[in-house]
């Protein structure tokens, strides 16, 4: 019998404390604290369940360098034990990524075959007209930043630091780690213990200033 790994902080204490991490120490993360970190991080919601994420793992120091190589001289990249390069898959659209998400759905009984014909129809007019985004990138890209940032809290409820980076060059990243066309990268995502001195909170705008009621520029009530 496996005992259930458990956070070492409450959420809204990680979700409070979360810093971007501009250095890190080098020891490991535990695999069992790793994989329980990767896993609670794709809980994170997808439109009709599509999960367009992909994550490249990288451990090896000289795939880290290869990395820090295409993303401006960043030392977190090969001071951190673990480094995602977290990527949005265009090919979600095709037909049979649908039937896959169709199948998933009734390995876990959550599928009726009349919402499966539903996505079937769907899911390809979403993608055909586009209403709420511009690019199939663009919904992709939206889509795996909401993965990341349960990532990063997931990580942080455990005492991993993260930092989520997009000081790189796309083209090189692509080439140097076989990334198809179809795939973009969204954001590197370094992740150990951080190092200190820890970043100081940078602060946010109040509530009053970026929420609106009922419409946009209406004072919050």
């Amino acid at each position: 019998m496996t005992t259930e790994l458990q956070p070492t902080m409450s959420l809204k204490k990680a979700i409070q404390e979360r810093r971007a991490a501009r250095s890190f120490r080098p020891d490991p993360i535990p695999e069992e604290i790793l994989r329980e970190i990767f896993r609670l991080g794709l809980r994170a919601p997808s439109g009709y369940n599509l999960q367009p994420w992909r994550f490249i793992v990288l451990r090896e120091q000289a795939n880290k360098e290869k990395l820090r190589a295409c993303a401006f001289d960043q030392r977190q990249i090969t001071e951190a034990p673990i480094v995602l390069i977290c990527c949005g898959d265009r090919r979600v659209n095709r037909s049979e990524y649908i039937e896959a998400i169709v199948q998933l759905g009734n390995e876990v009984g959550a599928m009726t075959d009349t919402f499966a014909e539903y996505m079937r129809s769907a899911i390809p007019q979403l993608f055909e007209n586009k209403p709420s985004f511009e690019s199939l990138e663009a919904w992709t890209n939206r889509h795996t930043m909401l993965a990341v940032a349960h990532l990063m809290i997931a990580a942080k409820g455990f005492g991993v630091d993260s930092c989520p980076m997009e000081g790189f060059v796309t083209a090189q990243v692509k080439e140097a780690f076989k990334i198809p066309d179809e795939v973009d990268v969204c954001c590197l995502l370094p992740m150990g213990y951080a190092a200190e001195p820890e970043k100081k909170y940078g602060g946010r705008f109040p509530i009053d200033q970026v929420f609106y009621s009922e419409s946009f520029g209406s004072v919050f009530q």
